[in-house]
């Protein structure tokens, strides 16, 4: 927690001393290093399998575009998932550890109201307290992300391309922008929620429901407006899903990592016989997953800017 006997501030800058005490705390935290610790096993786990699946087929895998890739998206026994997978899943767990008790925590140990009677404004702490979330959060995916990648190195004695590098970055800053979107969550329920542990149930459960329970609940809801028509009803389950991070997250990540990937969601046959045989540039890429990235910034504005506004609004007293 934050130490309130802090010397004077200048205007404006509250919050970098807000962010840069939150994290340093946070990079000391018994969290940080459990969860980065959970993240490389299982990160390695997934890339060992998949180089090992690579590697088995290196002899006919001669010329394949952005090979390197494949590390991410590949999948062999006996791990049952790739790594982007597993990074959609488990990642969100970071913004929710960084987040549950940002702002109940400090009004638990009593330290709020003596933090927001020194020169700092109010908006300064929640705005301090989520940059240093944030800022944690990309560095320890741009150390899993580059811990994966020497490992597939080392593996697979391949080097990535320029352009394989270059996608891999915008991958890594876009999974910021989806973790960010569960701290921002979290920091929305710290705030309305006076019991750190309540918080971080609540968030935990948001984030289980959509993850393991989500599919169903699009499919109910895509066949209830679609009705007898299959094609409808697959159309508004698509469009439903898409209001989940999650969905998001998986489109935008396929066609980041895999150029190959010409368009997300359903496509038509007479589309598919249309299309070039040929793999998309970086740019192309973007274009095709820009509605999901620009989805996905505006949720997490949307949520953060709800956690702004309650916790402005409400009274904090000594």
């Amino acid at each position: 927690m934050l130490d309130t006997a802090a010397p004077t501030v200048p205007a404006g800058t509250g919050w970098k001393v807000v962010a840069r005490k939150e994290l340093a705390d946070h990079l000391l935290s018994a969290r940080f290093v459990v969860l980065i610790g959970v993240l490389a096993v299982s990160a390695a786990a997934a890339v060992f399998a998949a180089s090992g699946g690579i590697r088995e087929v290196a002899p006919d895998a001669t010329g394949i575009p952005a090979l390197f890739l494949k590390l991410f998206t590949v999948t062999t026994d006996p791990v049952p998932f790739p790594f982007v997978t597993f990074v959609g899943f488990l990642a969100p767990l970071l913004g929710i550890m960084f987040g549950f008790d940002a702002i109940n925590g400090e009004r638990a140990q009593g330290t709020l109201p003596r933090l927001l009677s020194q020169p700092i404004h109010r908006d300064e702490v929640i705005i301090g307290k989520f940059v240093a979330g944030l800022a944690v959060i990309g560095v320890m995916l741009g150390a899993l992300t580059a811990f994966v990648s020497g490992l597939g190195i080392f593996r697979l004695g391949l080097v990535p391309e320029p352009t394989e590098v270059a996608r891999l970055a915008v991958w890594v800053v876009f999974t910021v922008v989806y973790v960010g979107f569960w701290l921002a969550l979290a920091t929305s329920v710290s705030v309305l929620v006076p019991r750190a542990a309540t918080s971080a149930l609540v968030t935990v459960g948001i984030w289980l429901v959509l993850s393991l329970f989500g599919g169903f609940i699009f499919r109910a809801v895509g066949s209830f407006i679609g009705g007898d028509d299959p094609t409808a009803a697959l159309r508004a389950e698509l469009a439903v899903s898409r209001i989940s991070p999650l969905t998001l997250y998986s489109e935008a990540s396929s066609a980041l990592l895999d150029p190959s990937v010409r368009a997300t969601g359903l496509v038509s046959l007479e589309q598919i016989d249309r299309a070039m045989v040929s793999n998309l540039t970086l740019s192309q890429s973007l274009l095709v997953v820009w509605p999901q990235i620009v989805a996905l910034v505006a949720l997490t504005a949307i949520v953060f800017a709800a956690a702004f506004v309650s916790f402005m609004r409400q009274d904090v007293r000594a």
